[in-house]
């Protein structure tokens, strides 16, 4: 059983991470050329991203470019609201990110009082984001959206591969995904409930941190890089 113990105003508050992975396809349009010339910029000689790298880019210049934007939120709060999340999108941070493939990792220890809802804007690469613990690939393309639970491990990994290899995203490879991301309040009732994250199940221990992480069957865990197989820590 996997447990994030999360900050919850000024206290730790423990819950069960999700295994519910929800995910759809929306439609988006393309972003204009201008835009994308813009972000090939940013990728290839403004910022380092190396295989497996995840980080941000600049959003508020992208609006400045991207005149459907707009209608992308828009098409995301649909879908959401569907899901039975209304107005959650609306109140939630948002940013602008790239990734050259996506290194095995969760994310319970920056963000364990969220979820992600993400939306891809990238076409097609041949690219899956996968959750090895829960079996599940979605393969990436523009409109992809997914909502899963921060602490629960994923990749971005080549379709049909069983792993990250950094080969996989070679400089000459068109292999660069780019994705509006979302941090939703995992104590939203909404958002709990669409989830189905159970909560305060171990506050013993969450009285006695003084940090956020996540524990594996109640001890600490790390989570390979290459394979995300759960590792115990030394």
């Amino acid at each position: 059983m996997l447990i994030s113990s999360f900050w919850s105003g000024d206290a730790i508050r423990s819950r069960r991470v999700s295994d519910v992975v929800l995910s759809g396809t929306v439609d988006v349009p393309a972003p204009p050329a201008r835009l994308l010339a813009d972000w090939e910029r940013e990728t290839s000689s403004r910022m380092v991203l190396e295989p497996g790298d995840v980080e941000a880019m600049p959003l508020a210049r992208a609006r400045a470019r991207w005149p459907d934007y707009r209608r992308c939120v828009q098409a995301m709060s649909d879908w959401t609201c569907a899901l039975g999340l209304p107005a959650v999108l609306a109140s939630s941070d948002v940013a602008l990110m790239a990734c050259r493939g996506a290194r095995y990792h969760h994310d319970g220890v920056q963000y364990g009082g969220a979820a992600f809802c993400n939306l891809f804007l990238s076409e097609d690469r041949g690219l899956d984001l996968h959750f090895p613990s829960l079996g599940h690939r979605i393969p990436l393309t523009r409109g992809t959206a997914v909502i899963f639970d921060t602490g629960q491990p994923h990749g971005v990994i080549q379709r049909g591969s069983s792993g990250f290899n950094a080969a996989d995203f070679a400089p000459d490879q068109d292999c660069i995904q780019l994705f509006l991301t979302w941090e939703l309040p995992i104590e939203d009732t909404h958002v709990g409930h669409a989830l189905k994250v159970a909560f305060d199940i171990d506050p013993s221990t969450s009285l006695q941190l003084d940090a956020e992480q996540v524990r594996l069957n109640g001890e600490p865990a790390i989570v390979c890089p290459d394979s995300g197989r759960w590792c115990r820590v030394d």
